[in-house]
């Protein structure tokens, strides 16, 4: 009887453990939108589950910030901007990026044409709306490389601690405020502003575009061959998710919609924004661009006296799980 016991307990462990090996919680960067379709329709479509994976999604926020979630044990992986992740590696978080979906940056900042700007140097006395919590790496080593200071004055620019929401543009408390080319962008004209009023500048067009949403993960969980198959399953099946968002955005969007637990966000806008995000997933089979990488590095290093990260970080990704997920 004891060895029946014995035996009984095992097999039970085994697969409390089978379980958890196929458990992958997944934090994302911002709430539930068609920013992150890709995931939403990997598991709508049985795409996790054909790789044996049960995935939770975590909707983020406001109040969340997704390298503390991984640095706390709340998930298996991360959607990161690489600024956000960067810097915070240096900072002592050993975060690893595996994958990256997202191929260009939809960031941009939109301002009111009729402040006569036109070009980058007529920011100079312009107060502008700037996201933080993480996201204001990009804007700060654009300016500092457009020897701008951030601090006002007239050859300056007031930068303006912006929420995330268009209202100090419409309120005229900003003369520029950040927008993403597939969400505040369309806020902005949704209030009734046409196009022909405004200006926009990508941080594409400017060169000094960096990466988005990519993939993080602990750096110590990769010395773990189970975390990386199971990571492996993971990329595969979501990079599947995203392709198939591609290539049938309507329904990517409504299935978005679907897991929206708020009720607030509406399916036209949705729809508009996942056009809008297939074009910068396009491209991308999952594996992270060295250039593009390298592009992002060199971005925030040309900081002057006050760089995102002061020196290149080594060991900030790999290529092992897309590698082992494309072949």
């Amino acid at each position: 009887m004891k060895h029946l016991m014995t035996a009984a307990m095992l097999t039970f462990v085994a697969g409390q453990a089978s379980a958890q090996d196929n458990d992958v919680a997944l934090q994302l960067q911002w709430v539930t939108q068609s920013q992150f379709a890709g995931y939403y329709v990997a598991q709508d479509k049985g795409f996790y589950d054909e790789e044996g994976l049960n995935v939770t999604i975590l909707p983020g926020g406001p109040d969340i910030a997704p390298p503390q979630v991984l640095a706390g044990g709340g998930a298996d992986v991360m959607l990161n901007w690489m600024p956000s992740a960067l810097a915070a590696r240096e900072k002592g978080l050993p975060v690893v990026n595996i994958a990256q979906p997202f191929k260009s940056s939809g960031l941009m900042l939109t301002c009111w044409k009729d402040t006569g700007i036109t070009s980058v140097e007529d920011f100079r006395g312009k107060t502008i709306g700037v996201w933080f919590f993480g996201n204001e790496y990009p804007f700060l080593s654009w300016m500092s490389q457009a020897g701008i200071p951030t601090d006002g004055g007239e050859e300056g620019v007031t930068v303006l601690k912006q929420g995330f929401n268009v209202d100090p543009l419409l309120q005229r408390q900003a003369d520029c405020i950040s927008t993403m080319t597939y969400n505040e962008y369309g806020q902005v004209l949704d209030a009734g502003v046409s196009p022909d009023e405004l200006v926009t500048f990508k941080y594409e067009d400017q060169g000094v575009a960096t990466l988005e949403d990519g993939m993080w993960v602990l750096e110590e969980n990769l010395e773990d061959p189970a975390f990386v198959e199971k990571m492996t399953r993971f990329v595969r099946a979501s990079m599947e998710g995203w392709k198939y968002a591609e290539a049938n955005p309507d329904e990517a969007a409504q299935i978005v919609l679907d897991n929206d637990m708020t009720g607030a966000q509406g399916l036209e806008a949705q729809q508009r924004m996942m056009s809008e995000v297939a074009m910068l997933t396009a491209g991308s089979n999952g594996a992270l661009d060295e250039a593009d990488y390298q592009r992002t590095v060199d971005t925030l290093l040309a900081g002057g006296s006050d760089p995102v990260i002061s020196e290149a970080p080594t060991g900030a990704w790999t290529s092992v799980i897309t590698d082992a997920a494309l072949n």
